[in-house]
């Protein structure tokens, strides 16, 4: 890891890539990986836009946290780390951990949100219990055995490409991803949904185990005023990684017809 522990609401350890002078989109990753979970979506997305992936803390050689933190304290060093860049907007697109980040961002600075993408993710991640009782385990143990069976979690039984994405985990600090969940523990967005203002793409893997269609993607478009719902089949949940043709194609079409040429 680098540098010292990360107070909440920090700014995040970042990377901008692609076109100086096209519009910006953030990418945000989910819980156990690193910003290079957006690696097969950027070639297309640099056609057209500028991106801005960040790492999550205790992720990505990321520092690890100071101590507790929540989704809103993730969503407000977003924030810092916007105006740090000079960006008054931007598009953000999310996975799992990073949607509930960008929902979060959505409700709490509506004003830098131009569209809004949320990819295999939920405005409530299940019952607290099971994410207090794997920060345990990882703080205890370590991340091997979350590591473990990471890919039967992420992916469908067929897909050959995991390792890549397990070794994310297998390098992500017990702390960083032990706070992580203590954070997914608490985040609920279900009442406030309504409130979102930013033009919504909900993007779903068919045979998502953690966050499933049903109950959690279909709940945040029909909460969503005016969200948009895509299923892909034959992908689980990191769904960019495993069906990146499909996911790439409805985001890029997503930021086409809602944020391009905006907000420069």
């Amino acid at each position: 890891m680098t540098g010292p522990p990360a107070p909440a609401g920090a700014p995040p350890q970042h990377r901008l890539d692609g076109p100086a002078d096209a519009p910006l989109v953030v990418l945000g990753p989910s819980l156990g990986t690193s910003m290079d979970l957006w690696l097969p979506q950027l070639p297309a997305l640099h056609r057209g836009w500028r991106t801005l992936r960040y790492d999550l803390p205790g992720h990505g050689g990321a520092p690890p946290p100071a101590g507790p933190f929540t989704v809103e304290d993730l969503a407000d060093g977003l924030v810092r780390l916007l105006d740090d860049l000079g960006a008054d907007r931007a598009a953000y697109a999310g996975v799992s951990l990073g949607g509930a980040v960008g929902t979060a961002l959505a409700l709490r600075a509506p004003e830098r949100v131009a569209s809004l993408v949320l990819c295999c993710t939920s405005p409530r991640f299940g019952d607290p219990g099971p994410w207090h009782e794997r920060a345990a385990l990882v703080r205890r143990e370590g991340v091997g055995p979350v590591a473990d069976t990471a890919a039967g979690r992420w992916f469908t039984p067929g897909f050959t490409g995991a390792e890549p994405y397990v070794a994310m985990l297998r390098a992500t600090s017990p702390e960083g991803y032990a706070g992580c969940c203590e954070a997914l523990a608490r985040f609920d967005a279900t009442g406030r949904l309504g409130e979102i203002t930013a033009p919504a793409l909900v993007i779903a893997g068919a045979q998502d185990g953690p966050t499933p269609p049903a109950g959690h993607a279909d709940r945040l478009a029909g909460g969503i005023p005016g969200a948009r719902l895509t299923v892909v089949d034959g992908a689980a949940h990191l769904a960019n990684a495993e069906r990146p043709g499909p996911v790439t194609e409805a985001i890029t079409a997503h930021l086409d017809a809602t944020w391009k040429g905006a907000g420069r």
